[in-house]
């Protein structure tokens, strides 16, 4: 039989086991001076920039940066394997709602920096620009052949990202209006993957973000047949003329505190938005 003594016990046990079970993650990270980062691959060449400057000037600090995708990144936030979730899309209802289920809070977004899709194209392909609607009529395969917008009389060979890319994400939302791609779009790890297989397929087109740009092309891109089209730059990704602009976040479970304040701080500051113009994005102020 159970006394009152032996109640009390079990449950101060699971009080316990509940509070280190919130306590996991980035509390504990921070007591050994680690910030771990995880998420979007578009980010990852930023988060690494940052972090190898950042622990330059802050030895006592080790920042852990990871890729695998925004999707990933989020998981991660809410198992509480990660302090920070670098994401390269709005978190989802159903994702916020994941988190506040097992930390009671709905997350912290924290824009970080500003990112034009660029579409790729191999360098000698033709064709110059194309409108939004034209986009999302090729990914949807219902225009397949570069003859029927401009190009040549070959079939046009799709790249895209894997599901759990941000970038695929924010490109069906907002290209594709939500339709699916096309079946015969090959899908890759990441953005470097595709620049690099169109920077040696002369009908390929791909997208993902503007800082991978090299050997490839950028497509110019038009809000509709009548508009004038333009290239992602800092200039038409600010005044939003470029038409597939977003913005790069950090996803915390709570507000930040002690050594992942200071380091979100440092990267919102001039220093920190100065590396996001270096490694090929734009700031934030």
């Amino acid at each position: 039989m159970f006394n009152l003594r032996s109640i009390f016990m079990v449950t101060a046990a699971i009080l316990l086991a509940a509070v280190l079970l919130l306590l996991s993650g980035s509390a504990v990270h921070a007591a050994k001076n680690v910030i771990t980062m995880k998420g979007s691959d578009t980010m990852v060449i930023l988060a690494q920039r940052w972090a190898e400057i950042y622990m330059d000037n802050h030895p006592d600090i080790t920042l852990q940066v990871t890729g695998g995708g925004s999707g990933t990144g989020i998981a991660a936030l809410i198992n509480g394997t990660t302090d920070i979730c670098n994401a390269s899309r709005p978190m989802k209802d159903s994702e916020k709602k994941k988190l506040r289920d097992r930390f009671y809070t709905t997350g912290v977004e924290i824009s970080v920096a500003k990112d034009g899709i660029a579409i790729y194209l191999n360098a000698s392909n033709p064709v110059a620009e194309l409108s939004l609607q034209q986009l999302r009529d090729i990914f949807t395969g219902r225009i397949t052949n570069w003859k029927d917008i401009g190009g040549e009389n070959a079939k046009i060979i799709l790249y895209s990202r894997e599901s759990n890319s941000g970038t695929y994400v924010f490109f069906k939302d907002n290209v594709l209006k939500g339709e699916d791609y096309h079946a015969g779009a090959q899908t890759l790890p990441g953005t470097a993957a595709i620049v690099n297989a169109i920077s040696r397929d002369m009908h390929g087109i791909g997208y993902g973000g503007v800082a991978y740009a090299k050997g490839v092309k950028f497509c110019r891109v038009k809000k509709d047949a009548s508009s004038q089209g333009y290239e992602p730059n800092l200039e038409t990704v600010s005044s939003g003329n470029y038409p597939i602009s977003r913005d790069l976040y950090f996803y915390l479970r709570n507000k930040p505190s002690g050594i992942i304040k200071n380091f979100v701080d440092w990267a919102l500051s001039p220093e920190g938005q100065k590396i996001v113009t270096e490694v090929g994005y734009f700031p934030v102020h």
